[in-house]
């Protein structure tokens, strides 16, 4: 509500100055007509008033288009360069515009106004919008990830296929076209699963009280050892973990490289389970034992 009142307030501040402007270049204008020698001077004046904004327009096409290979060349993403190439582009493109009216004898200060008053009011109004915005430049500059990275954003997870400035895009591992708002992104946890070139698989494989656990430890540990696709540094491991309710818990961790992770996962747990199996040992269920007791009840 707060939000609506000041922008409502901006509009009527900008629509008046507006108004005053409108007001200023119609009485200039009836100023003209009415004195044949000054249309001379406004021609002329118009005529290097277009000079002017023809020439600065191309001089801001060539600082934003320089900056925008300096930037490149530095390594930067292509949608901050875009996005900086934009900015210096318009700025320069608005004071070349100001001076262009200010040669036909328009008062800058009242477009000034005008524009202030207009821009601040935009503000207002798209300000989720805007931090939007500041939150793509904050994740292209702070670069937490990138394209062809999967990650796990705002409570979801998939592909990094293309950020923008607005909003990020990611393909879900059953290929759904996820569009999340930059702003929920740099709110919360950034999780990215590909960043490093290694990933430890972690695995919690459970046997029955009644197996050796020290052979179902060594059964484990030659399983994942002798995987082609298990790398040797860090070494895999093996531990006990837990003593459950029913069964004898271990910790089974294998590294492996990133892209593999779920290759190896997949291959693993089926390995596993023929292994113990072979080896004498077995996968407990889950149990639970039931006594019954008679109650008698006492003779009358």
């Amino acid at each position: 509500m707060q939000a609506n009142t000041e922008a409502a307030t901006v509009n009527d501040a900008s629509a008046d100055n507006a108004g005053n402007l409108f007001q200023q270049i119609k009485s200039q204008l009836a100023e003209y007509l009415t004195n044949p020698e000054m249309l001379i001077d406004v021609a002329q004046s118009l005529l290097l008033a277009v000079l002017i904004f023809w020439i600065g327009k191309r001089v801001a096409q060539f600082v934003s288009n320089m900056t925008g290979k300096g930037l490149a060349k530095s390594g930067n993403e292509v949608i901050l360069v875009n996005f900086i190439k934009s900015v210096i582009y318009y700025i320069i493109l608005a004071a070349v515009v100001v001076m262009a009216l200010g040669q036909v004898g328009v008062q800058t200060t009242s477009l000034i106004a005008v524009m202030g008053a207009a821009g601040l009011a935009i503000g207002l109004a798209l300000k989720d919008s805007l931090s939007n915005l500041a939150s793509g430049v904050m994740l292209v500059l702070t670069r937490p990830f990138k394209k062809g990275d999967f990650v796990e954003v705002a409570g979801t997870a998939g592909k990094v296929t293309e950020l923008k400035l607005f909003s990020t895009i990611l393909h879900s591992p059953d290929n759904k076209e996820l569009i999340i708002p930059n702003g929920q992104i740099t709110s919360d946890v950034i999780t990215n699963y590909t960043t490093e070139a290694k990933r430890r698989i972690d695995l919690v494989i459970g046997v029955n009280y009644e197996d050796d656990i020290k052979v179902a430890k060594q059964i484990l540990l030659d399983t994942i050892s002798n995987h082609p696709a298990v790398l040797a540094d860090p070494a895999p491991g093996v531990m006990l973990k837990n003593l459950g309710a029913s069964s004898v818990d271990f910790n089974v961790r294998p590294w492996v490289k990133t892209e593999d992770y779920w290759m190896v996962y997949g291959e693993l747990m089926e390995q596993i389970k023929l292994n113990i199996e072979a080896g004498g040992c077995s996968f407990p269920y889950p149990q639970q034992d039931v006594h019954l007791h008679q109650v008698v009840q006492p003779e009358k």
